[in-house]
């Protein structure tokens, strides 16, 4: 009997109450860039998130006509704007990004905190075997941006991240990988 109650009370708590994913963010402007290893590139992708608190503010630098449409010209435009925020460099040599994309929900999403845009771009080249050290600068200069980066596991076995480091705000990252003659590598299924 008293476990039925315990049962019954834990299905009660678990549905009565949101869940920690349906929260929205508030105040700050999350820039969350992940960043994807390939043999003949290094794709960034940004996924930016305006708190209802900024929203209007980065809006407004979007929406250029006032007329509440992000339009495609308009959004070419703020992916550029934040493009040269953006520096990269591979083995202390500068090397320019690409923009590759990108995705804009409509602004009411965006003003109600769960709207997430989404840009992608690419540093293509091609890749010897050797060691590498990769350095990621976000200079935006947005109302209370917040940074994350972090690196996705490299698919190909031949590609092994070595080292991360951040800085304390995360707008600076470096990351250090190698990547091995494929003749040297491990096979997947070893």
């Amino acid at each position: 009997m008293k476990k039925r109650v315990w049962c019954a009370l834990a299905v009660v708590v678990s549905t009565g109450f949101p869940s920690v994913g349906m929260a929205h963010r508030l105040d700050e402007y999350l820039q969350a860039t992940t960043i994807t290893l390939k043999h003949d590139r290094v794709l960034f992708r940004l996924r930016l998130t305006p708190g209802v608190d900024v929203a209007d503010q980065v809006i407004g630098q979007i929406d250029r006509n006032g007329d509440t449409i992000l339009s495609p010209d308009e959004q070419t435009a703020y992916a550029k704007k934040i493009a040269r925020a953006l520096s990269v460099s591979l083995n202390g040599k500068s090397a320019p990004l690409r923009f590759d994309g990108g995705a804009f929900p409509a602004t009411t999403f965006l003003r109600a905190g769960s709207g997430v845009m989404e840009l992608q771009f690419d540093l293509p080249m091609h890749m010897t075997a050797g060691h590498y050290r990769l350095t990621y600068t976000n200079a935006t200069t947005e109302p209370d941006v917040v940074h994350l980066v972090n690196c996705l596991v490299p698919q190909d076995p031949t590609i092994h991240v070595t080292g991360q480091e951040r800085s304390k705000d995360q707008s600076v990252y470096q990351l250090d990988f190698t990547v091995m003659d494929g003749r040297s590598a491990p096979h997947p299924t070893q």
